[in-house]
């Protein structure tokens, strides 16, 4: 059976898949992911970086984004974490960025701690310490990931941890990153 679902997330993407044809790819942990209906535009809200520096989800534009919320309290995002750091080495550049951002109260120096201890590398340290972002996004628990088209909308989320690295997540990931036939 699991080369039968190998051959279909190929087949789907040989065939140049787009969000609309992620149910088909929806394999493994994929299987979690809920796929949007259409397109929903973020709120424009002012993220920090670990020098305190103001970022935005807008600087992404452009690029499919895995969009990663977590804390470094969260035992699941512990798990997870090494699977998105290894995504982001893989396949992030032009195309495609993995985003993390500690969601409530996470200092700095336990984010830092945190990726030291997971072995994080590749990935930013952004942060949403009053939760606005993930207030307005519906996040009530972690870790929940959401996939951003190239215009920066909501396309996919899935809620949970997930291996970010096995060929089902990349399949999904090289299919955004394709785009429509």
């Amino acid at each position: 059976m699991r080369g039968l679902a190998l051959l279909v997330l190929y087949t789907a993407l040989s065939l140049g898949a787009n969000a609309a044809d992620l149910v088909a790819l929806k394999q493994g942990d994929m299987a979690k992911l809920i796929v949007a209906d259409a397109p929903k535009p973020l709120p424009e809200v002012a993220l920090l970086d670990e020098t305190e520096a103001e970022r935005s989800l807008s600087d992404y534009k452009g690029k499919v984004v895995l969009l990663n919320f977590w804390a470094t309290w969260c035992a699941p995002c512990r798990k997870e974490m090494p699977g998105l750091d290894a995504l982001q080495a893989e396949m992030g550049g032009d195309d495609f960025a993995v985003v993390t951002i500690a969601t409530g109260r996470n200092p700095v120096p336990l984010i830092t701690r945190f990726f030291d201890e997971t072995g994080v590398k590749h990935l930013p340290k952004l942060r949403d310490p009053k939760q606005q972002l993930a207030g307005q996004m519906g996040i009530v628990a972690l870790p929940v990931t959401v996939i951003l088209d190239r215009n920066g909308a909501e396309i996919a989320r899935l809620i949970g941890d997930a291996a970010w690295d096995a060929p089902e997540a990349k399949a999904v990931i090289a299919a955004l990153i394709k785009g429509p036939a």
